[in-house]
This record gives structure tokens, sequence and C-alpha cells, in this order.
């Protein structure tokens, strides 16, 4: 929905989750916890003050679980990772969009993730339920996408990494803005602090 006078933007973020993943493992050389991640927390510190987000979607190929992959223990490891991911994704209101995995000599390979984020920016757009878009990806392959979006009158931000930007998105967005180091590991999951029973 578009805004309107006295109203905060709305802002719909589209995450590339395999993406966003890797760049993340290797922006920050150290293990961190992506499963427990705050990723609305992330994407909320990139908001100006007339903004507010109305929609974050999480794009990800999937581990089906359909038979193919029970004996196969790395899918298996996969699937039950994903799935505390999803759990997570669900408790900070983001909505995960499900590509496909496909197997091929041991290596996972998505297939319509990046078809089904170009198709969301777009309609969306159309359908007038955002003002702004928050592009968190480096494909180049959205291009089309954010300048048709563009073409509706809607501002696309895109979100990068400081350390492997992307000129090409950087060029075609209205805007763009680098995820540097501080910022990953500023939202990184809060540790859980356990009580004793004698503690007042």
């Amino acid at each position: 929905m578009a805004s309107g006078r006295g109203k905060k933007k709305q802002v719909a973020v589209f995450i590339d989750g395999s993406n966003f993943y890797f760049k993340m493992k290797s922006l920050v050389p150290h293990k961190m916890d992506l499963i427990r991640y705050r990723y609305h927390d992330l994407m909320k510190a990139f908001l100006n003050q007339d903004e507010t987000i109305s929609y974050i979607g999480y794009y990800i190929g999937v581990v089906r679980d359909d038979g193919k992959h029970k004996r196969n223990q790395k899918a298996q490891t996969l699937r039950r990772h994903q799935q505390q991911l999803f759990a997570q994704l669900s408790k900070q209101k983001v909505e995960v969009v499900r590509g496909y995995l496909l197997e091929r000599d041991d290596r996972f390979f998505e297939k319509g993730v990046d078809v089904r984020l170009a198709v969301d920016i777009v309609t969306m757009a159309f359908e007038k339920k955002y003002d702004t878009a928050f592009v968190v990806s480096s494909d180049t392959d959205l291009i089309p996408a954010m300048q048709k979006a563009q073409s509706y009158k809607k501002e696309i931000v895109h979100i990068g990494f400081e350390h492997q930007p992307s000129l090409a998105l950087i060029r075609y967005a209205t805007r763009s803005r680098l995820i540097t180091r501080g910022d990953a590991e500023k939202f990184v999951a809060k540790p859980f602090k356990i009580r004793r029973f004698d503690e007042n």
C-alpha cells in the first residue's frame, strides 16, 4: 500500500537467502549463528525515520521431505538446519518463500528462487504493496525486476556487502547500502542466560 500524507513509507524486504548466507559467512571470519540471527533487526537498522517494514521475505531453495534423500546424511543435516532456521524466521515475522534444491554429484543447486524473487518484486510493486523495496542480493539477474519496479515509481534500495559490493546492482538501484562487519556482528543472536536456582 502506498503511503499517504502523514503516513510512513511501506518497505518490503526481499532477501536472497542463499546469497545472504554465503556473503555473511565470508564477511565475518569467526563462526556466527545464522540460524538464530536477528534478520528483522538488521533490516530495521537500514530504515529511514519515515519508513516502516511491511513485509520481509526470505527466499531459499528447500530440501524436500519426499523420501529421495532419506539415506543422504548431508541432505538430512541440511534439512534439519533449514527447519530450525524457518522456525526462527517465523518468530521474527519473516515469510519463508520456498524454491527447490536439486542434488547433482552430491552438490545442491537452487531452482526457481531467483524467478520467484523477481516476480514478487514486480508484482508487489504493481499492486502498490510497498513504496520502497530493500533488495538483499548480489544477483544481477534481478536488475530487470528492479527496473520494472522503478517504472511503477517505487524506490529500490540495494543492500549488499562491503567486502564484495555488486557494482551492477548499485548502479541500477535508487540508492544502496552495504552491510559492514560491524553491522553483521551487531545482530547476532543474544545468548541465553541460565540462572541458578539459588540466585536472587
